[in-house]
């Protein structure tokens, strides 16, 4: 799941994507993905959460802990800002299976993470990378609008225990005036930039009698004018903070449902798994 960094509704004019602001978003992912390969490396620490003995406890007891990545955070590129926030989560008695096959479970998006997504399809799943959409309500707006969004998933098994996913968006379309006669979807591109583009890498490791699950959420969105930044930028961190967060609990409350329909008896007396 990629929850939304968004900006604060302090800029509500239309805009379009600078093809300059694109592409330093390319390149800022393919950092973060040459960053995710060097945590496979010898002596390397996987896990976000290893890599600090009081973050580990946290989320060993059952805390959702996020994070910034880096000092600066949002960064401002031309004509727009990169957000990169990490967050973890460990889900008890769970296995990597378990929590895979509901991180899988595209067509159920809708259900796991309402009332933010509500509507979601496979659209082709594969060995090599996954294709699903969604439709998500942005609530930073205060127009009826929503984002119609396609992403591209892939998901590599390090060994048995460990695993690691790489989504980001390939389609991403405001529908103006969601849900009324009036509604129409804009350009590529175009539109109010609340989010341009998302991005998102995913560890999983089981172990300590369940898995940990983190997740790296990266986003772009339009930049705000300099003498809107001390309002906005307080309201986009907290915005992005709070999205990583539901959006953890959120995958955490699905698996459990998932462990708990997997283990209720049948009519017969046996585990329906």
């Amino acid at each position: 799941m990629l929850p939304l960094v968004s900006l604060a509704p302090v800029t509500i004019s239309a805009a379009s994507l600078d093809p300059i602001t694109s592409k330093a978003w390319e390149e800022y992912v393919h950092l973060a993905a040459q960053r995710m390969e060097q945590r496979l490396g010898a002596g390397k620490t996987f896990l976000w959460a290893d890599e600090a003995p009081d973050r580990l406890t946290r989320v060993r007891a059952g805390e959702v802990v996020v994070s910034q990545v880096g000092p600066q955070n949002p960064i401002r590129v031309r004509s727009g800002m990169i957000h990169d926030w990490v967050g973890a989560v460990f889900i008890a008695q769970a296995t990597l299976k378990d929590v895979l096959q509901v991180v899988g479970d595209y067509a159920r998006y809708k259900n796991f993470y309402a009332p933010t997504v509500i509507d979601s399809k496979v659209i082709a799943t594969g060995t090599a990378q996954d294709r699903f959409s969604m439709v998500i309500v942005n609530k930073a707006l205060f127009v009826r609008n929503a984002l119609d969004i396609d992403y591209e998933s892939r998901y590599l098994q390090i060994d048995e225990r460990r695993g690691y996913s790489v989504s980001h968006t390939t389609r991403l379309q405001e529908i103006e005036n969601y849900g009324i006669p009036s509604q129409r979807a804009l350009g590529e591109g175009e539109g109010y930039g609340i989010v341009w583009r998302l991005a998102s890498i995913g560890r999983y490791v089981q172990r300590d009698g369940g898995v940990y699950f983190e997740l790296e959420a990266m986003g772009l969105s339009r930049d705000v004018s300099a003498s809107l930044r001390w309002l906005a930028e307080p309201i986009v961190r907290r915005v992005s903070r709070a999205s990583i967060s539901t959006s953890l609990r959120q995958t955490e409350s699905a698996v459990r449902a998932h462990l708990e329909l997997a283990n209720r008896p049948t009519s017969t007396g046996v585990r329906s798994q």
